[in-house]
């Protein structure tokens, strides 16, 4: 069982690897270079909407697929990683369509403030806090059980 478990973890943490290495081929974002550029005088990229929506619903999909084998492969819990699947998409549902508005006003609202609420569109970083989050409600259930 040990072994599959670091199997799981290790293919989800190669996954979203994968994606971050892979993210100038596998989707479309014209605003890769944008943000990855230090010097902020760049110009405001030319994108067709359908298709950033596209890109970043689909690396959505595979940041979800990865983080909940790593979330299954740590903790062997369906309920948790169905629960962990629905807050890393309730982020994404909150934060795309900020970001959306972000790129509609041509990142006037704030660069930082686009750039930060990019991250939370097209980075797993919610898994950073739902790993703890589980490890920790699994510690209590232990205390609980053990009669403390």
């Amino acid at each position: 069982m040990k072994t599959i478990s670091w199997l799981l973890i290790i293919a989800g943490i190669c996954g979203l690897i994968g994606v971050r290495a892979l993210e100038s081929t596998l989707f479309y974002d014209p605003f890769l270079d944008y943000f990855h550029e230090a010097n902020k005088n760049i110009e405001f990229p030319a994108f067709k909407w359908g298709k950033l929506i596209a890109g970043h619903l689909f690396r959505f999909l595979l940041n979800l697929m990865f983080s909940c084998l790593i979330i299954y492969g740590v903790f062997h819990n369906k309920r948790w990683t169905l629960q962990g699947a629905v807050m890393i998409t309730i982020v994404f549902i909150i934060a795309l369509p900020i970001y959306l508005y972000c790129i509609s006003e041509r990142f006037e609202v704030g660069y930082l403030f686009s750039f930060y609420m990019r991250r939370f569109v097209i980075q797993p970083l919610i898994i950073l806090l739902i790993v703890p989050m589980f490890y920790y409600r699994k510690q209590m259930m232990g205390k609980e059980s053990s009669g403390n």
